[in-house]
């Protein structure tokens, strides 16, 4: 009889939290085992399909046998010239497709790559807090350090960059910063963005700015890219995903822009590690970016409805919050004396909806909870009608 192998994760797996929507997902499957039914207002999935003519591109590129080879590990030709010129018609910056644009298997992957590709052991990654939790996992995999950047309600949810001590910058490699901002819907002006060049300038950082959400924002808003300002395209990249803009979550197709250098130091990690996107999937991005865009504006109208009807319900509720300009997510304060995990619990158990507990993204997001307005308006009308009437009785 052969030995039993023992398995054992590598100390870097062993020292990961557990996936915030993966425990998520086991405490809705448990409430619905009891015959619950449960509200989905935790993980940002649009529920809106993807626009017909982008599905239709897909159809007909998926019958072409030239598609059906491994593509190009940095993105069709083709590909990377629609994302340049959506970007310069989208924020009036010019970029050169072949050396400053980089396809990506969704933003997440090229965010994720970013620390393999400048971050030695040691060295430190500024990373928001609350955030995006893949900021500090795909730091920590590379071996560096990641310094959280509170973002806190007086500052408007940006960064303090003045609060970062001297010797924390002058070790950093690289600053995530994400505006408009998940989780909490803040977004960022001109003036801001001048001082992330400037640090980064000072500093000799690389600024990669997570860009997901530029495309939903209401009331007139138009949010800006990093780029704009001037002196960006020497110290960063930004990263663009189709997945909200089109509702193309379960294609995994986007694309990074910015300084050539860096652009270059990302494709050497995914050269090695992927082999780029389905070429069919690239084709079919390339309709959806360079089609008209009335199927955005139709998106952003509906997010907007169902963004003025929960904050209604969250009014009545008894909570003070304010319209957020961009994204699907409201970022509310947890009711006085409740933490973030007994405000999730309460939600799920009590009415059988499921908010996002705003710690789960990081320790200054204790205090808040998400919601994500990804679920059609009936339901969110039923989820708002079960919150009222759960704090009602509280």
């Amino acid at each position: 009889m052969s030995k039993k192998l023992k398995i054992e994760y590598a100390e870097r797996i062993k020292q990961l939290p557990p996936y915030l929507f993966a425990a998520i997902d086991a405490k809705k499957a448990e409430v619905q085992a009891q015959g619950v039914d449960v509200i989905d207002l935790g993980v940002g999935d649009p529920d809106m399909p993807t626009p017909a003519h982008i599905i239709q591109s897909l159809k007909l590129a998926a019958d072409k046998s030239e598609n059906h080879q491994y593509p190009s590990y940095v993105g069709m030709p083709s590909f990377r010239q629609a994302a340049a010129d959506w970007f310069s018609r989208r924020f009036g910056v010019t970029f050169d497709p072949a050396a400053e644009v980089v396809s990506l298997i969704g933003s997440k992957e090229g965010i994720a790559h970013m620390p393999l590709a400048f971050v030695d052991p040691g060295d430190y990654v500024l990373v928001p807090d609350p955030g995006y939790p893949v900021y500090a996992i795909a730091t920590s995999f590379a071996g560096g350090v990641p310094y959280m950047m509170p973002l806190k309600a007086e500052n408007g949810f940006l960064p303090d960059l003045d609060a970062i001590p001297e010797a924390v910058a002058q070790k950093s490699k690289l600053m995530f910063i994400n505006y408009p901002n998940n989780p909490t819907g803040a977004v960022a002006d001109y003036d801001f963005f001048v001082k992330v060049v400037e640090f980064a300038a000072r500093y000799n950082i690389i600024v990669c700015h997570d860009a997901a959400y530029t495309e939903m924002a209401y009331d007139g808003y138009k949010p800006l890219s990093f780029l704009e300002v001037p002196g960006a395209r020497e110290v960063g990249i930004e990263f663009h995903s189709l997945s909200k803009t089109y509702n193309m979550t379960g294609w995994r197709i986007g694309f990074a822009i910015g300084n050539p250098k860096i652009v270059a130091g990302l494709g050497k990690v995914k050269t090695n590690i992927d082999s780029g996107a389905f070429q069919a999937i690239q084709e079919a991005a390339i309709t959806a970016l360079a089609a008209d865009q009335q199927c955005v504006k139709e998106m952003c109208d509906i997010y907007r409805k169902r963004r003025d009807l929960m904050v209604s319900f969250l009014t009545r509720a008894g909570f003070t919050l304010a319209s957020p300009k961009a994204t699907f997510y409201l970022w509310i304060n947890n009711p006085e004396g409740m933490t973030s995990a007994e405000v999730s619990a309460m939600f799920l158990e009590k009415a059988g909806v499921v908010v996002t507990p705003g710690n789960g993204f990081g320790d200054a997001g204790e205090g808040y909870f998400r919601i994500s307005l990804t679920v059609p308006e009936e339901r969110l009308n039923e989820a708002g009608e079960r919150i009222v009437k759960v704090l009602g009785s509280k």
